[in-house]
């Protein structure tokens, strides 16, 4: 076999399973395996060796008597340093909360998955408190983008492992969390393909949040069929409702201001050719500025970010007392900010954000929206050592996805290409809130010539 378990997509190595070819035991110790071998020790934060043997094991049982889960059962998937793992404390990419008391139960989300029959392998670093876009982790270390091939770069944040342990070939799939584009940050930049679902379609219970009127779930893995078979179990169902259709050709929605401004010209070269393969194909490609996006901005210069204004209501005891001196001092001045931001700063914003949605849903109505993923390819690590540059980095990978977080939109990003340093470009397709099962059956049947 020329490519490892972790290194396949979910679709491949269930038909290994399902049919005997492998057992579920042999999986779970070759993945296990070839972290323990990979030289990158901060991708993971934690390895669930004894659980996911055991899971493993009951797994294979399953198997042999047939009485199958699924097509999930006996897939390994990694889950971010968020997510509530039964006996362990959930210190969300922070040592502060080392001590923390463990987890009496598994997520919501984590117990779903597993009653799919998938075995959970560990926990995947991240930015702490899931506070930034980069993906730098100065207590676990900084995961290094495994598709560098000059310098260590950025892995994306803040799934930072996730992204990683994928790109990596260590995992089929990692779950991530979006406040502001943790997910499809870190797909893109890695090459991999992030689901970023509408708030609310999934369970929240036992995720530690960061900004509860933006944080969202979903999976980062190698295709958009494996991402729409994790959705459907992480909802309760048996089998995706998603139907496999001949592809229709979309009508889609390019916007022209705000995403493009400062773009690389390999990662705009990338898009546009995959625009190009689209239209091709008989896609209806429309230009237009989208005027939500201009006042978003203007909003959150004026008045604050929402998620700031959050995560400080969130960490406001830590940031004033001992544990901020513990903390990554970069969170803490983010958070900090939102100590500035007033009542009236907040609730002026949650209004205006319910006018911007329903405009903007009047605007796009039932057609998609392209952009770039990021606007720029995984930078270097050495480039973002002083804080100005980091900062600047960080609003500049942030800012294309972040404008769908406050639109309350879903979307997923697949690779697209490259841009300099052959590095990788993701293509970002999203709908207005609730169209999750449209964009994902539209995205299953255009990836291909998305990806070119």
């Amino acid at each position: 076999m020329t490519k490892s378990f972790g290194a396949m997509s979910i679709a491949e190595l269930s038909a290994l399973i399902q049919t005997g070819a492998v057992d579920p035991v042999e999986v779970t110790k070759t993945v296990l395996a070839g972290i323990e071998a990979y030289s990158d020790k901060a991708v993971f934060v934690t390895v669930l060796k004894d659980r996911a043997l055991a899971e493993a094991k009951a797994s294979s049982k399953r198997l042999k008597e047939g009485r199958s889960l699924g097509l999930l059962d006996g897939i390994p998937i990694a889950w971010k340093d968020l997510f509530d793992i039964e006996g362990l404390p959930t210190t969300a990419g922070s040592k502060v909360l080392k001590a923390a008391e463990a987890a009496t139960k598994d997520a919501a989300v984590v117990d779903l998955l597993k009653r799919a029959g998938m075995i959970a392998i560990g926990r995947t670093n991240m930015s702490e408190f899931a506070f930034s876009g980069i993906g730098i982790n100065p207590h676990y270390g900084t995961p290094h983008n495994p598709r560098s091939k000059d310098a260590p770069r950025v892995p994306g944040g803040s799934s930072s492992g996730a992204g990683v342990a994928v790109a990596a070939g260590l995992v089929p799939v990692a779950m991530g969390t979006d406040t502001g584009g943790s997910i499809r940050i870190p797909s893109a930049l890695n090459g991999v393909v992030g689901y970023k679902a509408t708030r609310g379609r999934h369970l929240m219970d036992g995720v530690y949040p960061l900004a509860k009127s933006l944080d969202s779930l979903g999976p980062l893995c190698r295709t958009v069929q494996d991402a729409v078979w994790i959705d459907a179990a992480m909802r309760g169902l048996a089998a995706s409702q998603i139907a496999r259709q001949p592809a229709v050709p979309l009508d889609i929605v390019v916007p022209i201001n705000i995403v493009f401004d400062g773009a690389e010209p390999g990662v705009a070269a990338a898009f546009e050719a995959a625009i190009q393969r689209l239209e091709k194909a008989g896609c209806t490609v429309t230009r237009i500025a989208v005027p939500a996006f201009g006042e978003i901005l203007r909003l959150m210069s004026t008045r604050g970010a929402l998620v700031t204004a959050e995560a400080f209501g969130l960490h406001q005891e830590r940031l004033a007392g001992p544990e901020a001196a513990d903390m990554d001092q970069r969170v803490v001045v983010r958070a900090r900010l939102g100590e500035k931001i007033t009542l009236p700063d907040y609730l002026a914003t949650l209004e205006t954000r319910t006018r911007l949605i329903a405009e903007t849903e009047a605007l796009i109505g039932n057609r998609f929206i392209a952009m770039p993923s990021v606007a720029h390819v995984a930078p270097k690590i050495a480039d973002l050592a002083d804080d100005e540059a980091f900062f600047a980095a960080n609003g500049k990978t942030l800012r294309n996805t972040m404008l769908g977080n406050f639109l309350d939109w879903c979307g997923v990003s697949i690779p697209c290409g490259t841009g300099d340093a052959d590095m990788p470009v993701g293509f970002l397709l999203s709908a207005n809130a609730n169209r999750d099962d449209a964009l994902l059956q539209a995205a299953m049947a255009y990836e291909e010539i998305i990806r070119g």
